[in-house]
């Protein structure tokens, strides 16, 4: 079995210097692609919506700095016209899955897509909204967590959704136990189980500084725990 792709950062861009500072050390521990968020698209509009263009800017001078390809969320057909040849992995959000017309404009690019599931999608509608982009092509698709009537964590990771995806399509399935459990404390257990049920690939939360981050901060890991994650992970693979 080989290691899954390590996607890793900031739940949002906060400056310049915060990702790029971010970005040196993660680079430094060997993960795959660096992550954040530049629109946030948040439940209270209260909440930090992101710096929009600015941090789509921040993210690429952190790419050009460290060489980490980027992955950042787009929500808007404007957005992906103007910034789809520019990033990396395009991620569509779980408020998005069903915007079949943002689904169908990113098929018109070649970029691979990270497709989140809807918060109470089930497997088929999943897939399909995966067939809008392209009839497939280029998806990943991403478990962060179904709603449950239990609101002791943030969400409930389906770990179910590894083997029925690997039996039932060639996707592959990448798994976001920061947004599936909302609490950091879980993330490790979450992301061992997830590789040893077969992932492609995991996106996590990272901060350097969690305790200041602008949002997400309860789920917010720090790169010595991500680092600590990776290393557990190369020992189950027998790496």
């Amino acid at each position: 079995m080989k290691r899954p792709i390590i996607i890793a950062g900031p739940c949002a861009v906060e400056s310049e210097e915060q990702i790029i500072r971010i970005a040196i050390e993660l680079k430094k521990i060997g993960i795959d692609y660096l992550r954040g968020g530049a629109f946030k698209p948040r439940t209270n509009p209260n909440s930090f919506q992101g710096l929009g263009d600015l941090g789509i800017k921040y993210l690429l001078e952190a790419k050009k700095i460290t060489g980490l390809p980027i992955v950042t969320e787009l929500m808007t057909i404007e957005q992906v016209r103007k910034y789809a040849d520019e990033i990396d992995i395009i991620q569509i959000g779980s408020r998005n899955m069903y915007n079949y017309e943002l689904l169908k404009e990113l098929g018109k690019y070649s970029k691979p897509i990270l497709l989140k599931r809807g918060i109470s999608a089930t497997y088929n509608e999943w897939i399909n909204a995966a067939k809008y982009i392209n009839n497939g092509k280029n998806v990943i698709l991403c478990e962060r967590g179904i709603r449950s009537f239990d609101l002791s964590t943030r969400n409930v990771l389906d770990i179910q959704a590894i083997p029925y995806i690997k039996k039932n399509t060639n996707f592959d399935i990448f798994i976001d136990p920061s947004h599936a459990a909302g609490n950091d404390y879980m993330i490790e257990p979450m992301s061992l189980a997830s590789v040893i049920a077969g992932c492609d690939g995991l996106i996590i939360e990272v901060h350097d500084k969690p305790e200041e981050a602008l949002c997400d901060k309860e789920q917010a890991i720090t790169i010595n725990t991500l680092k600590s994650i990776m290393k557990k992970i190369n020992k189950l693979l027998g790496d």
